[in-house]
């Protein structure tokens, strides 16, 4: 991700949690370095930290992605947790992040079949598509004004 970050011109910066002595403050440093730059949206695709409202806060709006359909399976092994309840679907969800774990407000959502012979890879394989079509159609909505904040 960083190697095509920097390949696509978007700086890249690694900050090390493990040189804070807390997470409030990790979170304030992440968010002093974020602002720096004048994002108008951040997206925690695929980032396994909780935020603290101290990171919160310093922005209009924190999308994140999930993989399932929230409320259902909220936190981690969400899709482990699907085909262990042995549901007929699945999905993704965009929502707005809030200090309570997968509990904001959803932008969008889209259901997939889990398959009887499904495994949390072939689940996954089919997830992924969806989560990168549905995160490029909340980006956009939110910029169109179309995301309530």
């Amino acid at each position: 991700a960083f190697e095509r970050a920097r390949r696509a011109g978007v700086p890249v910066e690694h900050v090390d949690p493990a040189g804070f002595a807390g997470k409030e403050d990790y979170d304030r440093e992440l968010a002093a370095r974020i602002e720096v730059h004048d994002v108008g949206l951040v997206v925690g695709a695929g980032y396994m930290r909780i935020l603290s409202p101290v990171f919160l806060e310093h922005f209009p709006a924190v999308l994140n992605v999930h993989p399932s359909l929230l409320p259902q399976f909220r936190g981690l092994r969400a899709v482990e947790r699907a085909l262990e309840a042995g549901v007929d679907e699945t999905g993704v969800t965009v929502h707005l992040m809030v200090e309570e774990v997968d509990a904001g407000p959803i932008v969008a959502q889209q259901s997939v079949p889990v398959l009887p012979e499904d495994t949390k890879e072939t689940l996954l394989g089919r997830l992924h598509p969806v989560e990168h079509r549905l995160l490029v159609l909340a980006v956009a909505d939110y910029f169109l004004g179309r995301v309530n904040v």
